[in-house]
């Protein structure tokens, strides 16, 4: 096993190199830098920046440099030194502005995730048991309706119904009495108050597609050989299901964490702009929409590393789930 985890780890090492190359060129694609962009704004409201600013900012970050040295500075200082670089729409340095995001952002991705999991997988197993009853179709239409409606749609209702029906105000993830205090115990339960609502809406549509995906597998595994084998032999119905189709069918569950993490991150992006999250969601869109560099290139190579680290868990959990998967990888190599 461990063997098998460090040969899937040095083989993510140049996948995420090879995103950071690609990252690095998608934010180069626009014609000019985003320091040029900021002077001539600056000087078309009429005000000038210190021109030794301006050569150390360059210096800094090879803009004068062809841009195999620009990416080199890049990744160089990204590694050993942890600088993202400058954002000058924020006027702080990249690391800042992700620094401030990133645990908002986390922490509502993970709870999305856990939420995900808790409900898709129960009611999976449960309408693949109740295949064709009524709490089969009514989930089923559930999981319909919840592939159908895009999650901005719902943050909009959501926010709709709260304030015209109970009067509260549903947006951010701090009362307005919090959100510039430091940390409390208070401030704590306040975002607890808050938080649940991003994580439940971002967690609708994939519960929906989960459920889809389980009952399949399930109904797939429930009418194979061995199960009724082992039923035959007297175990219980609840111990044949968690022992052997179960155990099987979430082999494609665990496999949705490679992209079920990425799409929390930044996949939600629309509807952390409608119910004005401070995550990363928002500030990747502003950085996009102002050719923010050096903040947008950031925001995708850490999109793209979470893609890798999130097939990475996946390969480590169906290893350990179904020994096949690691014995089938090593006989490979």
């Amino acid at each position: 096993m461990a063997s098998y985890i460090v040969k899937r780890i040095i083989r993510m090492i140049p996948q995420v190199f090879l995103i950071s190359i690609l990252a690095f060129i998608i934010i180069q694609l626009p014609p000019g830098d985003y320091l040029t962009e900021h002077l001539n704004r600056l000087r078309q409201s009429g005000r000038q920046q210190d021109e030794v600013e301006i050569r150390r900012w360059v210096q800094m970050y090879g803009l004068d440099r062809p841009m195999y040295e620009q990416y080199l500075k890049w990744i160089t200082n990204i590694v050993f030194r942890l600088d993202f670089g400058y954002t000058f729409q924020w006027n702080k340095s990249v690391r800042e502005v992700i620094a401030s995001r990133m645990g908002y952002t986390l922490a509502i991705a993970l709870f999305s995730a856990v939420f995900t999991w808790v409900v898709a997988l129960p009611i999976g197993i449960f309408v693949a048991v109740k295949q064709y009853s009524i709490a089969d179709y009514f989930f089923t239409l559930l999981g319909f309706i919840g592939l159908a409606v895009p999650g901005f749609l719902l943050a909009m209702v959501v926010m709709y119904v709260s304030y015209t029906q109970f009067g509260v105000k549903v947006g951010g993830l701090f009362s307005v009495e919090y959100q510039l205090q430091p940390w409390s115990w208070a401030k704590f339960v306040d975002l607890l108050g808050h938080i649940w609502i991003p994580i439940v809406i971002l967690g609708i549509n994939g519960t929906a597609g989960l459920i889809r995906t389980m009952r399949a597998t399930m109904l797939d595994e429930l009418r194979k050989q061995y199960v009724l084998v082992a039923r035959a032999k007297g175990l219980s119905e609840l111990k044949v299901l968690l022992r052997y189709p179960v155990r099987i069918a979430i082999n494609p569950f665990i496999s949705t964490i490679g992209w079920l993490l990425p799409w929390f991150f930044s996949g939600g992006t629309v509807v952390e702009i409608v119910l004005n999250l401070p995550t990363a969601g928002p500030a990747l869109w502003r950085a996009l929409m102002g050719q923010d560099m050096y903040l947008a290139g950031s925001y995708i190579l850490i999109s793209g590393t979470l893609v890798a680290i999130g097939s990475l868990i996946s390969d480590i959990l169906l290893a350990v789930v179904d020994p096949r998967v690691r014995f089938g990888s090593l006989e490979g190599q």
